[in-house]
């Protein structure tokens, strides 16, 4: 059978996953056989997706049952949700861990600013550039009220939140952290929460601490006050974990390093687009995420600090922007958040994000919240009930926590193993047979992955514009692809 351009692309993408995976402890003889048997397995993928393309699954199609959901007051704000793939299959979308969609306002703000206002920010004193530099500081006002700053003046636009991570090591890290100091990190951490330490750590000789996690798969907080110590300089933990979905006791995070006044930094990717954040509240020095978890763009992150904290900091990149005078023999800097903005940044994503902050705060992000713990909680009950020989990482939502006695809070995710058959095995089928897009992988938490004794996970994760009938696609679909591999070959 002649394959078309989209199963060449799944095969490409199959044949590197499968490259990365294949040594797996999962990865049985059968799999081993399917790759010696690859062309019978293309025939049986070209049946089955033709036998796709002649029905409807009505499982994917929204009901008025929806009319009270939140997803069915914004899923039409979501054009791409509308798509089909190469086979005329609506796509299910279950990766908004990675990113998220985007809704039309984001769509138009970031178009509307080139169309309309496009001009280099700051000191410029034509129309368009005043209009400009009033745009993007009214972004960065947004994101300061979204997340309940103290003031606009302490929210630094970044990339994405590696770099705002990598603007801590490389400023407040040079200048604060000697040899013989600890950093007190999780087996948990994406890897922008692991490199950067790693990096400073040998530049300055300083030594890393990593805690490990309860019998519930969230963070092991007794292990954290017993690796705490006077040696500790920073403590810098996931808000919520991309994998395990728990949320971290952060009250317990602070005043654990409080104890011994060390600095503590929040990876927020996973709560700030996904539940209500106060960092005043919080109390932690710094916390970071990135815009295009937030229906925002990509090219846009940013890092809260407080701003006692962020005025001692050193700059990292000289340039533009982020000088107050420059002599040939030496410079003088910018008040934060400008002196950690050199050249010209990213405008036009800076007022798309402004425009995300808008949606949701539109939506309200407790509503945000409750949605997300009860689509999350059913993906997690359907995928117990339904999937044999299943293994879902992290906390149960649907059992009680002994420390607060209620259900476990789990994000809207789920990363699961199959006995017996490989994470990328199942997302290629997925996404070939039904239009599925799920992760596989490490999700760029590979110690995290050899903690858990194996070398990735599959992942579907859900947000505010996806549906119980999206669910009941995907358990439908796991199903079948699950059956696909039990047959003889």
């Amino acid at each position: 059978m002649a394959a078309n351009s989209s199963s060449v692309l799944a095969r490409a993408r199959y044949a590197q996953q499968q490259q990365q995976l294949s040594t797996s402890g999962r990865a049985t003889e059968d799999a081993r056989q399917r790759r010696r048997h690859h062309r019978h397995h293309r025939e049986r993928i070209g049946n089955a997706k033709r036998r796709m393309t002649t029905k409807v699954c009505s499982s994917t199609t929204k009901t008025d049952d929806d009319d009270d959901d939140l997803s069915a007051e914004v899923r039409g704000d979501f054009p791409i949700l509308d798509s089909t793939n190469d086979a005329g299959m609506r796509i299910v979308y279950l990766d908004s861990a990675a990113t998220s969609q985007k809704p039309k306002e984001v769509l138009e703000a970031h178009a509307d600013f080139y169309s309309q206002s496009n001009a280099n920010v700051h000191r410029g004193v034509h129309h368009l550039s005043a209009r400009a530099t009033e745009l993007y500081e009214q972004s960065r006002a947004k994101v300061a009220a979204f997340i309940h700053a103290k003031t606009d003046r302490e929210i630094v636009f970044t990339r994405n939140a590696s770099e705002a991570l990598n603007l801590i090591a490389n400023t407040w890290g040079e200048k604060n952290v000697e040899e013989g100091d600890e950093i007190v990190l999780s087996v948990a951490e994406h890897h922008s929460n692991i490199v950067p330490w790693q990096l400073l750590a040998e530049r300055k000789g300083a030594v890393l601490k990593f805690i490990g996690l309860d019998e519930n798969e969230c963070l092991n907080m007794d292990e954290l006050e017993r690796t705490v110590n006077e040696r500790t300089k920073l403590v810098s933990l996931p808000h919520v974990s991309n994998v395990l979905g728990f949320t971290s006791d952060v009250e317990r995070i602070v005043k654990t390093a409080k104890s011994v006044n060390a600095t503590v930094v929040l990876d927020a990717c996973q709560s700030v687009p996904h539940m209500p954040v106060d960092v005043q509240a919080l109390g932690a020095d710094f916390i970071v995420a990135s815009g295009h978890k937030m229906c925002g763009p990509t090219g846009i992150g940013f890092l809260w600090g407080k701003y006692d904290v962020l005025s001692e900091m050193p700059p990292w990149m000289g340039g533009g922007e982020m000088i107050q005078d420059v002599y040939l023999e030496k410079s003088t800097y910018a008040p934060p958040p400008g002196r950690f903005e050199a050249g010209t940044p990213a405008i036009a994503e800076a007022v798309a994000l402004g425009a995300a902050c808008d949606y949701l705060s539109k939506i309200g992000m407790d509503r945000v919240h409750e949605f997300e713990l009860e689509l999350g909680a059913y993906l997690y009950s359907e995928l117990v009930d339904n999937i044999p020989n299943i293994r879902i990482y992290g906390p149960n939502p649907l059992k009680t926590n002994p420390k607060t006695g209620k259900n476990f809070e789990r994000a809207s995710l789920a990363a699961f193993n199959v006995d017996g058959v490989n994470c990328s095995d199942i997302c290629t089928l997925l996404d070939q047979l039904h239009g599925v897009g799920c992760r596989s992988g490490h999700h760029c938490t590979q110690p995290l992955h050899r903690h858990l004794d194996v070398l990735g996970s599959a992942r579907a994760s859900l947000y505010i514009y996806n549906t119980k009938q999206d669910v009941d696609a995907f358990i439908a679909a796991l199903k079948e692809v699950l059956q696909f591999f039990a047959e003889p070959i």
